[in-house]
């Protein structure tokens, strides 16, 4: 199963045998059942996520008892709550599986202390974070200067995976539209 990792891994840096394979020893394999917690608010979020199979969602719960979706993740893909992880808070976000997968998962401890002994490794998660925050970024450009259908159109453009498998409401919710109106702009874009 760390095979697949260990490939992610070395697309973008080369560290020695033994860093990679120490780290690889930390990380525990997890089965998830579609609609299982990673994560639940009010906990604190004790891992880093490596999706090995399936898709999740981050989401919280706003004052109105409404679903907003903040992030998907699929195979290949780090996942956490970066602010419980990294600061050691409670949760206010719920990472919860779209589908049955597996992940591949490593401690704080564990992984500061790989990041401290490996120059290599610290620059793979460097870059990882510069695509995530990069991609953050454009989402709030997009939607704020978008029309909603010009947002699904690129959307759908760049993460064709997503439009597939991912449950109508919650795609509605992460791109800021209700199910009728992402429902509208889909028949529409058929027609």
């Amino acid at each position: 199963m760390t095979d697949q990792l260990k490939n992610h891994i070395l697309k973008f840096v080369t560290p020695p045998d033994n860093e990679l394979q120490s780290f690889l020893n930390l990380m525990e394999l997890e089965d998830i059942k579609n609609r299982d917690y990673l994560l639940k608010e009010g906990h604190y979020c004790k891992y880093q996520y490596f999706i090995l199979k399936g898709c999740f969602r981050s989401f919280f719960i706003d004052r109105k008892g409404v679903e907003k979706v903040v992030n998907f993740g699929i195979e290949d893909w780090w996942l956490t709550n970066f602010d419980s992880f990294i600061n050691q808070t409670i949760s206010e976000l719920n990472i919860q599986a779209a589908e049955d997968s597996k992940v591949l998962k490593i401690s704080k401890s564990n992984l500061d202390h790989i990041l401290r002994d490996s120059l290599e490794l610290n620059r793979y998660f460097r870059i990882i974070l510069e695509k995530v925050r990069i991609a953050d970024q454009r989402r709030i450009q997009f939607m704020y200067n978008l029309s909603g259908e010009e947002l699904y159109t690129v959307f759908n453009e760049h993460n064709p995976d997503f439009v597939q498998r991912v449950p109508q409401y919650m795609l509605a919710s992460y791109l800021g539209f209700t199910p009728e109106f992402l429902s509208k702009i889909r028949r529409k874009k058929k027609q």
